[in-house]
């Protein structure tokens, strides 16, 4: 047996021993100098075996671009296929190919977890189109397509959180299930325990009230907006609109912000377009590759490189309502909607004004009072009554944000909501405009449309992380 004083020297040796450094692929490929010992893990995505040498790439997640691998042909085994993860331990070397600044040189590789290659839907070096893809919605993120969808979508929510933190909001997370139903927001899923379901209607709720997914956090963030000047959130919300268009999502992610001690409208227009240049320059900045995977393979005839190049170099243009209806009916363009003052503006009639507008975001405020939400601000114009509301129009989508200032004064607010039957069930949002009311407004975005807009992909079900392109492909 060791003495103590051998054993503390012995255990002294061992760890003095070189260990495997482990590098991710992104790491592994920005390195500037070689390293003797490290340890890569991945999943294999193309074998190619010599005479003299074993070519592998590995990737795991990290980067676009996989690691090349070269090693004896003796390390080679049945098991190392395509899709098979593996890890593999050796030295980082300069490649003395141009197109790679490292290759890993394989003194060891281990097949963690092998790879059926027969059933396997994903084939090696193949593109496979979207529509087919969406049909694993368990497997597509091994896709090239949708790991770089994944990577934007990652930088694309840090670099919004970063934005309002950057400009000190304060983060709020509001509920998910609410009996609110923000008036006018969209169709709603209720929510029903399963003995609810099952027994008569006459029994009470699980809340004491009807219970709803969100449609919107707007109204919660209001209260929020009574004691922080600033404040936002980025949540899950639902629509339940029985609609398979390549437009519509059941469940989809919102970015909301209200700002208090405002003095117009044109103070929240100005954060909607520096959250829409923020953002998109730093998704630009930190995930390149991917991005132009998406412009120059995916959608090549968008210009989409193009018109976002033209978004962060331009002012954003601004038109009323009215002048946005005139331009419409002046249109040499025959619409399936015909225009007409005190109509909501439609797909067709938006992505018209973004082009007659220069191909750049347009921002189109003061609509009818009539189409709008009781939340939003009367102008007290006339003879046409418009709210003090904004949506923003962006090439391709049409409407991606909308806002407005909200109605801070008692007397309008609860006057509409009188007419409307909604007094008393709004009493706690008339509360907010007693205690202590300031004028404040604020936003929402659609986060899925967002990430169409800068990629420029046609489908919304395709910026998801699992598709629901049926009501039956729930996983």
């Amino acid at each position: 047996m060791l003495g103590a004083r051998g054993g503390w020297q012995a255990l002294r040796r061992c760890s003095s021993l070189p260990r495997a450094v482990r590098l991710r692929v992104r790491e592994a490929l920005g390195a500037r100098q070689p390293v003797d010992e490290v340890k890569v893990q991945g999943w294999v995505r193309s074998v190619r075996s010599q005479k003299e040498v074993l070519f592998l790439h590995i990737n795991d997640g990290s980067s676009l671009e996989s690691l090349q691998v070269v090693a004896d042909p003796s390390l080679e085994n049945r098991d190392l296929t395509f899709g098979s993860a593996v890890e593999v331990q050796g030295k980082l070397v300069k490649s003395p190919h141009k197109r790679q600044n490292m290759e890993l040189k394989a003194e060891s590789i281990r097949v963690v977890g092998p790879c059926d290659t027969w059933s396997f839907p994903l084939k090696m070096k193949e593109r496979h189109p979207l529509e087919y893809v969406r049909q694993f919605p368990h497997l597509r993120c091994r896709n090239n397509t949708l790991g770089s969808l994944l990577r934007i979508r990652s930088e694309a929510t840090a670099a919004i959180h970063s934005f309002f933190q950057d400009n000190g909001y304060v983060h709020i997370h509001t509920p998910i299930i609410t009996s609110n139903d923000c008036e006018g927001a969209g169709e709603l899923f209720h929510i029903e325990t399963s003995n609810e379901a099952r027994e008569s209607a006459e029994k009470t709720h699980f809340f004491n009230v009807p219970a709803f997914l969100t449609v919107s956090g707007q109204l919660h963030l209001e209260v929020m907006a009574g004691a922080f000047t600033h404040v936002f959130t980025f949540g899950p919300t639902f629509r339940a609109e029985n609609s398979q268009s390549r437009r519509h999502l059941a469940e989809f992610y919102m970015v909301e912000a209200e700002l208090s001690f405002i003095e117009s409208l044109q103070d929240v227009v100005q954060v909607m377009e520096d959250l829409l240049k923020t953002a998109t320059s730093t998704v630009l900045s930190k995930c390149p590759h991917d991005v132009e995977l998406f412009h120059k393979y995916i959608r090549p005839a968008q210009k989409t490189k193009d018109r976002l190049e033209q978004m962060l170099k331009n002012k954003f243009v601004t038109i009323s309502y009215n002048e946005a209806v005139e331009i419409l009916k002046q249109a040499s363009q025959t619409f399936t909607f015909k225009p007409e003052w005190g109509c909501d503006l439609q797909t067709e009639h938006e992505k018209y004004l973004v082009k007659h507008c220069g191909d750049v975001p347009v921002f189109v405020i003061n609509y009818p009072y009539d189409l709008k939400p009781f939340y939003m601000r009367d102008n007290e114009d006339g003879p046409q009554h418009t709210v003090a509301a904004v949506d923003l129009l962006v090439p391709g989508i049409g409407e991606l944000c909308g806002g407005s200032l909200r109605e801070e004064r008692l007397p309008f607010l609860k006057s509409r909501l009188q007419r409307l039957g909604l007094a008393d069930a709004y009493q706690w949002y008339l509360d907010l405009r007693k205690f202590g009311s300031v004028p404040h407004g604020g936003f929402g975005m659609g986060f899925e449309r967002y990430l169409q807009y800068i990629l420029g992909v046609d489908n919304i079900k395709d910026v998801i992380p699992f598709p629901r392109f049926s009501h039956s492909c729930l996983l």
